[in-house]
């Protein structure tokens, strides 16, 4: 193997850093994370895109090697991450790392293709943990590494693919030089742009869902002797050349110490995380001074550039209205002003195409502050027939490392979510489950997370 190459450094950490070595702040970082996903796509199996994408693979057969969420049904390893990732991400409700530099969902890749692994070699709960560590901590220093500007990939998915090799490639109990092999065979697989967010298509929530399956088959084909790339990132037409360009100094700065992925948010609301700062200042203003939707005589939101690429388009619910939904600032604004909530049940395509919601949102008008950049900052201003004018600015996600969620409330997220879905569960069914989840570690069969659950 070539240990100068990034494949090779990266390779060698995550196959032969010890149990013993990992932090337990990372270790506690990656059950909470773990909980928080598997809540949320318990939730989301019932979203629009997700049952009939279920029913053909379900449909579709194979070895019976690992639960497809929710169900009692087993498929192949690699159609459950596909299928399970797509769950997690249906709501964009799963948590994230923000930063400036390459915000990324890295358990809605790593867990699915890890867990999906676990299952399939029958390992330990510990092994899995310890999977679920390294892979995303891949995930979010690849994020953490990238250099602007961003060049319209969607990160998570050319990122998080990495993330679910190396855990995959952990479980398979593969040594360095295939895992290095498994990182260039992703290379080759990495894909998902930003343009379905932009144009609010149903496929969005399969773009990790593509990296969690190409992950596992990365890892499967080195564990079979296929070889690839050795300089995968570095190389000459190589990723950082041909995706995004990157720091390999920052990448590997503190590796196998510092374990960036602690900093991961829990959201509060279920849309993609540029709305947030907008939805919590509207919320702010509904619950301080509320006010008829007939009282408005102007609302106006300020965002940033990168913001309003993702979420600042016209509002447009006619295709696909949960997706617009979470994909609209001026939804959001409206949405949470009038209603004083955001949950779930307000992205239900019902709720999205409520007319005294859509009329509102279409009077939301959006403005960008050039010098914001790609800042998360969000200004909204609410203008009455009064004359009153009020205004709320929020600079940080709630949830996110600078404004974080209590304990309670990331509970009650996780409960509330195991109770929603195809096959909800009960209170006791619920609390049992996240009961395995904080001891996933002590389980000594990973198969035994989601026994007797469906």
């Amino acid at each position: 193997m070539s240990p100068d190459t990034l494949s090779a450094r990266l390779a060698a950490h995550v196959i032969d850093t010890p149990w013993d070595a990992l932090p337990p702040a990372a270790v506690l970082a990656a059950k909470h994370m773990a909980l928080d996903t598997l809540a949320v796509a318990w939730a989301g199996t019932s979203a629009p895109g997700i049952p009939p994408v279920r029913e053909a693979l379900i449909d579709e057969g194979g070895k019976p090697q690992s639960a497809v969420w929710a169900t009692s049904a087993k498929i192949p390893a690699r159609s459950a991450a596909f299928l399970n990732s797509a769950a997690a991400a249906a709501l964009d409700f799963d948590g994230m790392r923000a930063s400036e530099r390459g915000s990324v969902h890295s358990d809605s890749v790593v867990l699915p293709a890890a867990l999906a692994v676990a299952e399939q070699h029958g390992a330990t709960g510990q092994e899995l943990v310890a999977a679920l560590v390294l892979g995303n901590d891949i995930v979010t220093r690849l994020g953490a590494a990238s250099a602007l500007p961003h060049r319209g990939w969607y990160q998570t998915s050319i990122y998080g693919i990495m993330g679910a090799a190396a855990a995959a490639a952990r479980l398979m109990k593969l040594d360095a030089e295939q895992t290095m092999h498994a990182f260039g065979i992703a290379v080759n697989q990495a894909c998902s742009t930003q343009l379905p967010n932009i144009e609010r298509s149903l496929v969005k929530r399969y773009s990790s869902a593509f990296a969690a399956q190409g992950g596992v088959l990365a890892a499967l084909l080195a564990a079979r002797g296929i070889t690839a790339a050795r300089q995968a990132f570095e190389g000459r037409f190589g990723f950082y050349e041909l995706y995004q360009p990157g720091e390999p100094d920052r990448l590997l700065d503190g590796l196998g110490v510092s374990y960036p992925h602690v900093e991961t948010g829990v959201k509060r609301f279920p849309s993609c995380a540029c709305n947030h700062t907008a939805i919590e200042a509207a919320l702010q203003l509904a619950r301080e001074h509320p006010v008829q939707s007939s009282g408005i005589a102007d609302l106006d939101v300020t965002i940033s550039p990168y913001v309003h690429r993702l979420v600042g388009a016209p509002f447009d619910p006619s295709s696909d209205p949960q997706v617009a939904a979470q994909f609209s600032v001026q939804y959001s604004v409206a949405a949470a002003m009038l209603r004083g909530r955001f949950g779930v049940g307000d992205i239900e395509p019902e709720a999205v195409l409520d007319p005294a919601t859509l009329a509102l949102a279409r009077r939301v008008t959006v403005h960008v502050d050039e010098s914001w950049g790609n800042g998360r900052a969000a200004t909204v201003v609410v203008r009455l027939h009064s004359g009153e004018r009020r205004e709320r600015h929020v600079a940080h996600i709630p949830g996110s490392r600078e404004a974080p969620l209590a304990e309670a409330d990331r509970s009650e997220k996780a409960l509330d979510c195991l109770r929603a879905g195809v096959q909800p569960l009960d209170g006791e069914q619920a609390q049992r489950l996240v009961d395995r989840v904080l001891g996933l570690d002590r389980l000594a069969n990973a198969r035994e997370l989601l026994k007797d659950l469906a």
